[in-house]
């Protein structure tokens, strides 16, 4: 396999990042719906006697409830109306860099475990095996990747920001050179942690469900090895992708798109404080804040990267 499985998974990778960024994009921005209740510190009112009369500034000290959520399509259209349609493909430069970094190098390694981990005599590899070669694979290819899919979620949501606080990276580079300049090179693996660990989710339950669903069919004759087994069996694990990865994805996106302000203390202390506040302020189904455009994205996401995948080893077959 060698060099030649990191080529067609980048390949296929590149391919189905661009065609679903509207969709990642999206869900970027539902997945920081309500941040600014989450990330702000809660204050409670001081006890006060049972008859005592309400003021006004102890009324204030109640934390204020966030906002109404709004769905995937309002938020699309919201993003066309008020910056153009153009705008649903912001940061695309990044998302072809963190394919090229990431999908890459995952893809490829994946490819090189299961061939070193698959039976000689049987031909087959183990669901636990292929669990574990996409853990490695996808911890690896996520700390390769970090620095593009900071700067892909940063200019994601810069249009949610106001004018006067937009970064306006003008492309994955420029994101990546003004990162490196105002905060230091280690911002650039910001939440690397959380990446790592969503990756490693991702690419577990994305190639060993793709290949595991697979074999299923094709063991069980349901259908022959052609388009509609790829795109069954990929279907199937975009989804158990999505349920896996979603909370570890909102989290995320909000560490790394917090503004840090010289001097002052970041709105969130790590993955866990994030996590906490998140939580406290907007109740536990807010880990699954854009889920439907999780799986809206995911779903064809996976179903092209692997149709993708499939025809360029057919062309790569004898090269």
């Amino acid at each position: 396999m060698g060099l030649k499985g990191f080529a067609e998974g980048g390949i296929a990778s590149i391919v189905a990042g661009c065609s679903t960024h509207p969709l990642d994009l999206i869900k970027v921005r539902m997945q920081l719906q309500g941040e600014s209740s989450a990330a702000a510190p809660v204050h409670t009112a001081s006890l006060r006697p049972a008859l005592a009369f309400q003021t006004t500034a102890a009324a204030h000290n109640f934390p204020t409830p966030p906002p109404p959520r709004v769905g995937p399509v309002s938020v699309g259209l919201r993003i066309i109306q008020q910056d153009g349609a153009g705008a649903l493909f912001s940061g695309i430069s990044a998302t072809v860099l963190r394919q090229t970094l990431y999908s890459t190098t995952r893809m490829g390694l994946y490819e090189v475990l299961k061939t070193k981990w698959t039976d000689p005599e049987t031909k087959t590899m183990p669901l636990t095996s292929k669990i574990g070669a996409g853990l490695v694979a996808g911890g690896i290819g996520a700390a390769v990747g970090n620095p593009a899919d900071v700067a892909m979620v940063r200019m994601q949501a810069d249009g949610r920001l106001p004018v006067s606080q937009r970064r306006n990276y003008k492309s994955v580079v420029d994101a990546i050179t003004q990162m490196s300049r105002s905060e230091g090179i280690g911002s650039l693996w910001r939440g690397s942690s959380l990446t790592v660990n969503r990756a490693m989710l991702v690419t577990a339950s994305q190639l060993a469900s793709y290949d595991q669903f697979k074999e299923l069919i094709l063991e069980k004759r349901l259908m022959n090895d052609g388009l509609g087994t790829h795109v069954t069996a990929s279907f199937a694990a975009g989804l158990v992708a999505s349920v896996a990865s979603n909370p570890v994805d909102v989290i995320k996106t909000r560490v790394m798109n917090m503004r840090v302000e010289e001097g002052a203390a970041p709105p969130y202390k790590g993955a866990v404080d994030c996590a906490m506040k998140t939580i406290r302020a907007e109740g536990p189904m807010a880990l699954y804040k854009g889920f439907i455009p999780t799986i809206s994205r995911q779903g064809p996401f996976t179903v092209v990267l692997f149709v993708t995948l499939e025809q360029v080893r057919k062309l790569f077959k004898d090269l």
